[in-house]
């Protein structure tokens, strides 16, 4: 198993380390990131090093944030905790301009993003999120970790007790057959996604440094990743204040209801947006913190089977 390593972290600003933590899960069963019964976040990831497991420990009393990391990958882990707890996500120059991004920064003032610096641990998520229920992507996603990905490393105890996974290696997910993509309930336009990706892994791995604007023109030159998916994957790999998720099913929504107590179209949201450029994402994610909360009501969207009889519920990527 080897040797824990520890680092301890004194963030310079009210550092939130769970709920930073909480914009790199996808969905409460994720297998890859877990919180245990003292509230320390249990983060497993493939590292550049080889797989490693986090365990993040924040001390309210003096705002010190202790890391615990084993596995191949340990050093490399604690190194980049500060970027993953959001040390680089500097919002200097931001200035709410409607009420309800004043609203959002007045209730999280200390709201930052991490940055994972791991691509493809970002873009596998993103692409089994593409067009298709949250409920079916979380499901596909944990299914997916948990017959294909390893067992996590670090104390046997815990993280036999947490379930906790690293995600499946690029080169484990190229081999997967198209019948066993069906089974886990991925779509075929999905998974070809995943699997071209993967092919070039290394490569997009590379891109953290490239600058956000570049990443994202390369990361879009690959068959089946557009707009929304490279939002997505700026957001949580590179910590890109700026990237806004369009094309999205509800966010534009729940956007316009913030600002303007109404629904609005991509468009609207896009003209609403540009004063914030480059904090774009920023403003949207705090006017859905301090604005106005759009009703529930229509129709649900039904989850997508591939049983000719029954709908598919959809969202645009």
């Amino acid at each position: 198993m080897g040797e824990a390593l520890t680092r301890e972290w004194r963030p310079d600003w009210p550092c939130a380390a769970t709920a930073v933590l909480a914009q790199q899960r996808r969905g409460a069963g994720d297998p890859t990131q877990r919180t245990d019964l003292c509230g320390r976040v249990w983060r497993a990831t493939r590292t550049p090093d080889g797989p490693a497991t986090l365990r993040v420990e924040q001390h309210a009393a003096d705002g010190l944030v202790v890391g615990t990391a084993w596995g191949p990958g340990a050093a490399w882990t604690l190194e980049t905790m500060p970027s993953l707890l959001g040390a680089d996500d500097d919002p200097t120059g931001f200035e709410p301009l409607h009420p309800a991004v004043a609203e959002g920064w007045r209730l999280r003032p200390h709201w930052r993003l991490g940055a994972s610096r791991r691509v493809m641990e970002a873009l596998v998520p993103s692409i089994l999120e593409q067009k298709v229920t949250g409920k079916q992507a979380f499901g596909a996603f944990r299914q997916l970790v948990l017959h294909h990905g390893d067992p996590a490393p670090g104390p046997v105890d815990v993280v036999g007790e947490l379930r906790l996974h690293v995600q499946p290696a690029p080169a484990t997910l190229a081999l997967i057959p198209s019948w066993e993509w069906l089974r886990l309930g991925v779509e075929p336009f999905q998974s070809r996604a995943l699997v071209t990706a993967c092919r070039v892994a290394d490569s997009l791995e590379r891109l953290v440094d490239v600058g956000t604007d570049e990443f994202d023109r390369r990361l879009r030159s690959l068959p089946g990743l557009g707009v929304w998916t490279s939002a997505e994957v700026r957001q949580r790999a590179l910590g890109d204040a700026d990237a806004v998720s369009f094309g999205d099913y509800h966010l534009a929504n729940h956007v316009g209801w913030a600002l303007f107590g109404h629904d609005i179209t991509d468009e609207e949201m896009a003209e609403a947006l540009e004063p914030y450029r480059p904090q774009r994402g920023r403003a949207a994610a705090l006017a859905c913190a301090g604005g106005r909360t759009r009703p529930r009501r229509g129709p649900r969207m039904s989850v997508p089977t591939h049983l000719p009889t029954r709908g598919t519920g959809r969202r645009t990527r």
